[in-house]
């Protein structure tokens, strides 16, 4: 690996020195200078880590990601700058003359105003009957992909191109410290599909690998980060073998608020495969949640560190139906790598705080199950 000159091996150590001293602002703009140079910083357990720039952004953190509203969206979205445009009206409604005549014209002006105010609202009045109507079905543009890259390049790459092959929606994605090399792959298939992925990369790594970065906050950047109406939570282990996306963004109608691809119920104190059909939880393989409902939910919960039981979590947060979708959808797992290739013991013990949380929204008048 190409070592770091000695200034900015001298900014980093100056770096560490202030965070220890918990100055926050002065490790930013030290950050900053070593950015600068051309070089990145990870903070390790034991001290930091300096790399080359990569050829992308790289924000700090997850939560130091932002998240950034079209300005223009909100008027033109509701015709505002129409409806609150009033025409000038004459001070004085004198008969005759010039002040009258103008008066005349201004109160045509108004009648033409009003009826076409009127037809607006009539034509406003029939769409919204339309979209009534058309509540439970999801425009294929509303569907947005959200993947988490926790490393392992190979899985993410055979992940994404399944979804490039079989699907049309868009796909947004947050790298997690560029482990394995996997953010520089993801910036690759972002620069080839420019229309399909869009990536975020932070210096932060995955909590399960050593780092900072937990699932459920991970989680919840990219549903902050989506605008679309479905959201659909997938891992780079799952890979399409046909498009399984659209019959799960299909079940979604009827009260129905997220479909997966596979489902569980609870009985007595375990939990048992099911489906398809209506299910208590659903697995975080592959399965599409309404945003709004995600939202209403508070999100993912932001104490998991971990995927385990996370996705149960979630799941028995939710403000409706949950079904899992028909039995034989055209998709596969390969060798899930949190799970097969984390510590035990730190399997174990974060599984277990959230299986303590589970436990607690299954009791009778606790939180939404």
């Amino acid at each position: 690996m190409t070592e770091a000159p000695k200034h900015v091996q001298g900014l980093a150590e100056e770096r560490a020195a202030v965070r220890a001293e918990h100055d926050d602002a002065a490790a930013d703009l030290l950050r900053q200078r070593i950015e600068d140079a051309g070089w990145t910083v990870r903070d390790t357990g034991d001290g930091f880590e300096l790399a080359p720039q990569p050829p992308f952004k790289v924000w700090p953190e997850v939560s130091s990601v932002p998240v950034t509203h079209d300005g223009t969206a909100e008027g033109d979205r509701d015709g505002t700058e129409l409806r609150t445009r009033t025409p000038t009206r004459g001070t004085r409604p004198d008969e005759g003359g010039a002040e009258s005549v103008g008066t005349e014209s201004m109160i045509a002006s108004q009648v033409l105003w009003d009826s076409t105010l009127a037809a607006s609202r009539l034509d406003e009045a029939i769409t919204a009957a339309a979209a009534a109507q058309r509540h439970d079905e999801v425009p294929a543009s509303a569907v947005t992909i959200a993947l988490v890259v926790d490393g392992h390049p190979s899985d993410l790459r055979k992940c994404v191109d399944a979804l490039i092959s079989y699907t049309q929606d868009r796909i947004i994605a947050l790298d997690l410290g560029n482990m394995d090399g996997a953010g520089t792959v993801l910036h690759e298939l972002a620069e080839r599909h420019p229309g399909r992925v869009t990536a975020w990369h932070v210096a932060e790594t995955p909590h399960w690998r050593g780092g900072t970065a937990g699932w459920g906050a991970a989680r919840n950047k990219l549903l902050e980060l989506d605008s679309g109406e479905v959201h659909v939570v997938m891992e780079t282990s799952t890979v399409l073998d046909g498009d399984a996306v659209t019959p799960l963004v299909e079940s979604l109608r009827e009260g129905v608020v997220a479909a997966g691809w596979k489902g569980l119920t609870h009985d007595g104190d375990e939990w048992r495969e099911a489906g398809p059909g209506e299910v208590r939880a659903l697995r975080g393989n592959l399965f599409a949640v309404r945003r709004e409902a995600a939202l209403k939910a508070g999100g993912f919960p932001e104490e998991a560190h971990y995927y385990r039981h996370a996705d149960l979590e979630f799941s028995l947060r939710l403000p409706g139906r949950l079904v899992a979708a028909e039995e034989h959808l055209p998709v596969h797992r390969e060798r899930h790598r949190p799970y097969h290739e984390a510590d035990p013991a730190y399997r174990d013990r974060e599984s277990g705080r959230t299986d303590d949380r589970v436990r607690r929204l299954l009791r009778p008048g606790d939180g939404q199950a």
